[in-house]
């Protein structure tokens, strides 16, 4: 795995217990988990790119941009696992 990418799939793991607290609160609908990993992955991306010095991006709006795949990608490997677990 090259060094690059682990502060990405950090990111990604981060997000996806994120997303598995809110699921668990009771009061904030389903719907609203993406929005809210993409949220969170855009804070931590750019707080990365700030102190990592390897982080892939160039400038706080790439920085943005990975976090917010990064937290929607952890919708993703949710939604794989559950579909892999049928």
């Amino acid at each position: 795995m090259n060094i690059d990418t682990i502060p990405v799939v950090a990111i990604v793991v981060i997000c996806y217990i994120v997303g598995l607290i809110v699921k668990s609160i009771d009061k904030i609908d389903d719907k609203w988990i993406p929005c809210i990993v993409g949220i969170v992955g855009a804070v931590i991306g750019v707080a990365a790119w700030a102190t990592i010095s390897g982080f892939p991006a160039d400038n706080w709006l790439t920085a943005i941009e990975i976090g917010i795949a990064s937290g929607l990608a952890s919708t993703g490997v949710n939604q794989i696992y559950k579909q892999m677990s049928n």
